[in-house]
């Protein structure tokens, strides 16, 4: 069984790629092996630079959660990352896909980060009703600024590349291949003679009370009854309160804390709730599904208009039935008006919006939508 992380040698630049599909997940053996090539690393004088990938089609999508119910296996990835930023080579970081969580406090134990332009990077613990644990909360104040490190973590919501250079999160876009990228950034680093900038080292500037009261409100409106904003809120405020050292302590308290609270054992239960009744019994991967071309639908109104909006939308053909014209009528005025909006917010065209309703017959005879019914 090939490992889940390597590391290849050449011209003086160590690239570390982590390869564990779909999403190269942050499991105990990633941890395990990142933890033991560090330690070579640290000792070997012929690496000059390192450089950190993942294959597949995305950057690390986040902690295995499922590690979460349990006692998670040592070692812990804030220790990993502690000795991982102190290497005294570089270490040029490549992004791409989706980096969340975990993979996000890994790039910012990295010194240097590129990414590609379609990357996008972000902080959705909120939704599991958990605090970053791996010293994300104090990082990422130290690059981006306490206010906007706040703001992604009650947010949710991943940046993309380009805001993400913009916040000083990314430092370079790639254009082309971007491990091919990666390498020239190090050895441009090592040409210059430049080392590890440890983002450890960098000063938090304080955010007032006011400010604080401002996402307290919003948090409030957006995460309505949820008490994990206000420990979002106090672990970062030790990014500016205390010393490196001491802040990653309190964030150890507060993350670990998170994880046993009702909030997000019941959040995490509904996330795998619903990927569980995806896994249908009987149905493998190498079943094919049939074909569909049209569909049929009682009644039209919102439940029935917005169903048929999802089929027409993948160009598949409506027939809409309901009791009289007049309630049919409704419905599809009402679907028009949901598309019309779509075109203002320039979602679509409107030779966009007649295409889809061109797509939806309306009938009150149960015979137009029978098996044998011509279409």
């Amino acid at each position: 069984m090939s490992q889940p992380i390597s590391v290849v040698i050449d011209d003086g630049i160590a690239v570390i790629t982590i390869d564990s599909p779909p999403v190269n997940a942050i499991s105990a053996a990633i941890r395990r092996g990142l933890l033991a090539i560090t330690r070579d690393l640290a000792i070997n004088r012929d690496v000059r630079a390192v450089v950190l990938v993942c294959a597949g089609r995305t950057f690390m999508a986040g902690a295995d959660i499922s590690e979460f119910a349990g006692v998670m296996a040592p070692p812990e990835l804030r220790n990993v990352l502690t000795e991982f930023e102190s290497l005294p080579q570089p270490i040029v970081v490549a992004l791409h896909g989706t980096a969340l969580g975990g993979g996000v406090e890994v790039a910012l134990a990295c010194h240097y980060r590129i990414a590609d332009k379609g990357a996008k990077l972000g902080f959705p613990e909120i939704t599991l009703g958990i605090v970053p644990g791996a010293v994300g909360t104090q990082r990422l104040p130290r690059i981006v600024g306490a206010e906007k490190a706040l703001a992604m973590f009650l947010d949710g919501r991943p940046v993309g590349a380009d805001e993400a250079r913009q916040l000083g999160l990314v430092d370079e876009i790639a254009e082309g291949d971007l491990r091919a990228a990666a390498i020239a950034y190090a050895k441009r680093l090592v040409a210059e003679g430049k080392g590890p900038r440890r983002v450890r080292d960098n000063k938090v500037t304080p955010l007032t009370e006011a400010q604080i009261a401002a996402f307290r409100a919003q948090a409030a409106k957006q995460h309505k009854g949820m008490i994990t904003p206000e420990l979002d809120i106090a672990a970062v405020r030790a990014s500016w309160e205390l010393p490196f050292e001491q802040g990653l302590a309190v964030e150890r308290a507060i993350s670990d804390g998170s994880l046993g609270t009702p909030e997000s054992k019941a959040m995490r239960h509904l996330f795998f709730a619903e990927r569980a009744v995806t896994d249908v019994p009987g149905v493998t991967p190498a079943d094919k599904p049939r074909e569909i071309k049209r569909c049929g639908i009682i009644g039209s109104g919102t439940m029935g208009g917005g169903i048929a909006m999802s089929f027409v939308n993948v160009d598949i053909s409506v027939v809409l039935l309901d009791v009289d014209q007049a309630s049919l009528d409704r419905g599809m005025a009402t679907i028009r008006k949901n598309y019309e909006s779509s075109v203002k917010r320039g979602r679509m065209t409107p030779a966009d919006v007649d295409k889809r309703m061109g797509l939806i017959e309306t009938s009150t005879k149960y015979e137009r939508i029978s098996p044998t019914a011509t279409w």
